[in-house]
């Protein structure tokens, strides 16, 4: 594979799971009426969603790529 076709699709991977993340924590807003163990729920998968957007910038970093606008 061309190493900036894979730079190009692991960049839109990271777009993607930084949307996610941020989606995710707007959803803990959203559930805070619902009670603490949907909050609590909420909680742990925005950490996974941030972890999984952590993971690849650290990949990109790695690969020379600037994530900084």
């Amino acid at each position: 594979m061309n190493p900036s076709l894979a730079h190009a699709e692991l960049l839109a991977t990271f777009r993607r799971a930084e949307l996610d993340a941020a989606q995710k924590f707007g959803l803990i807003k959203a559930i805070e009426k619902k009670g603490p163990k949907a909050i609590q729920a909420a909680i742990e998968t925005a950490a996974k969603a941030a972890k999984r957007r952590d993971s690849y910038a650290k990949k990109l970093n790695a690969l020379g790529v600037s994530l900084k606008d």
